[in-house]
């Protein structure tokens, strides 16, 4: 069985910060202590210096498979996200054909098999009329049941009181919402429309999509989740006004959890002078005073995983103007860095990053032998390095779409190592050409 040694590594794991050395035997950790003898014929890895993290579990993807891979698909966005220190994602059913059914479920469990450079698991999307489909779903066939709460595209949006209703009382795993009312957005953009014709700015976006629209939305979610007692998770929420509809209380005690972005963490409505469709995404980002209220929600606990929403769109398309312009950015390779950052500025602790990174989402989704840095767990690790800046620029991007709202930004640290499954995946500043993802299991039932 090959063998990989770590030494000299601070692990940031479980709210510690320690000095040890971790041996990976196969696909998973076989031992972490103080200091552990070279086995025979093992690789060493010498990580003095550096942070050892459990790899980031990316709980909101849009890697565009099937069906739009001109924007990209499970190999570049996967070897993406790797880059960035993200071993596992779960991936969107907002594709084509649309994941709403568990036949089309399999189907892309299939397309993914021996492709993806990080671990997968995938979404059950809801729709105004497939709750059969949702009845017969078993734990461990999807991560959850994704509900467009809010404007989308095709039939995805839930919108129907009954629908709702069903699917709170039925679902047999976790429930997750994008929270935005629709008549409140189309009020807005006819508001819009009537001020600017078609040539409506890029800084109205968070006035269309406004705090409103998401608080009608949210509290919807979070009222019919606590009269049905099922599990929710709220994603991607932007706005002050929302976060006293979550908890403070322990993660294990919640059966309502929430969800913050990197994007929403680190840039506000000042950004759209100079980088305009570029951070255009829904929800939209807001304030500064939001943004600052979000990072507080991430200390206090009342926010529980911090994830991407990766939704990469080709180039041409962000030029367009304000109504065609699509909403989504590509996050993945920087997510990680942008969180060393608001580490380094004190806004948030490393040891709360991975706590919301992994920790959480390996218990909220009830992955198995994931999220933490265990014996006998799977070793998805990332080493990064706090005193080696990266500049972000054209020739390190991996993305499909190959342009990122950070280029021309320097990130304070850098990853250094991404391991997958044991599997060295990336490693100065290169990927190696490893397929090491796996299929990740589900085990939370409702």
């Amino acid at each position: 069985m090959k063998k990989l040694l770590i030494s000299n590594a601070r692990l940031v794991n479980e709210g510690e910060i320690r000095e040890v050395d971790v041996l990976v035997a196969g696909e998973r950790i076989e031992k972490i202590a103080a200091s552990i003898a070279v086995p025979n014929g093992a690789a060493v890895i010498d990580a003095a210096g550096k942070y050892l993290l459990p790899g980031m579990i990316d709980d909101q993807v849009h890697f565009r498979e099937p069906g739009l891979t001109n924007k990209g698909d499970m190999e570049t966005e996967s070897a993406a996200a790797a880059a960035g220190g993200i071993t596992s994602f779960i991936d969107m059913p907002n594709v084509n054909p649309q994941t709403t059914t568990r036949a089309a479920l399999a189907d892309k469990y299939r397309i993914a098999e021996g492709r993806c450079v990080s671990n997968y698991g995938f979404y059950l999307g809801a729709t105004n009329r497939n709750i059969e489909e949702i009845r017969a779903l078993k734990v461990g066939e999807a991560a959850g049941i994704k509900v467009f709460m809010g404007a989308s595209t095709g039939d995805m949006l839930v919108d129907s009181p009954e629908a709702l209703e069903q699917l709170f009382a039925d679902a047999p795993v976790i429930v997750l919402t994008h929270c935005e009312h629709t008549p409140t957005i189309r009020d807005n953009e006819a508001r819009a429309k009537a001020e600017f014709g078609e040539n409506v700015p890029m800084s109205e976006h968070p006035r269309i999509r406004s705090a409103q629209a998401c608080l009608a939305s949210s509290s919807m979610a979070t009222e019919l989740a606590r009269r049905h007692d099922s599990l929710l998770h709220v994603l991607h929420l932007t706005t002050a006004i929302e976060m006293a509809l979550f908890s403070r209380a322990p993660r294990s005690e919640k059966r309502i959890t929430a969800e913050v972005c990197v994007h929403h963490l680190w840039f506000d409505e000042s950004r759209y002078a100079d980088l305009g469709a570029r951070i255009k995404c829904n929800p939209a980002i807001k304030t500064e005073q939001d943004r600052l209220a979000l990072i507080k929600a991430v200390n206090e606990g009342r926010i529980d995983i911090i994830a991407t929403d990766h939704a990469p769109h080709t180039a041409s398309e962000k030029k367009k103007t304000y109504f065609k312009a699509p909403a989504g950015l590509p996050l993945v390779q920087h997510a990680l860095l942008t969180l060393m950052d608001l580490v380094a500025a004190g806004q948030l602790g490393l040891g709360l990053v991975v706590e919301k990174t992994s920790h959480a989402v390996a218990d909220i989704f009830g992955i198995v032998d994931r999220g933490y840095v265990r014996e006998g767990y799977y070793a998805d690790l990332v080493l990064i390095d706090p005193d080696s800046p990266y500049n972000v620029n054209s020739t390190n991007l991996l993305a499909k779409c190959h342009w990122s709202p950070f280029e021309g930004h320097t990130f304070g640290s850098s990853i250094d190592t991404t391991i997958v499954n044991g599997e060295i995946v990336y490693e100065d500043g290169s990927l190696t050409g490893q397929i090491a993802g796996q299929k990740m299991e589900f085990a939370r039932a409702r």
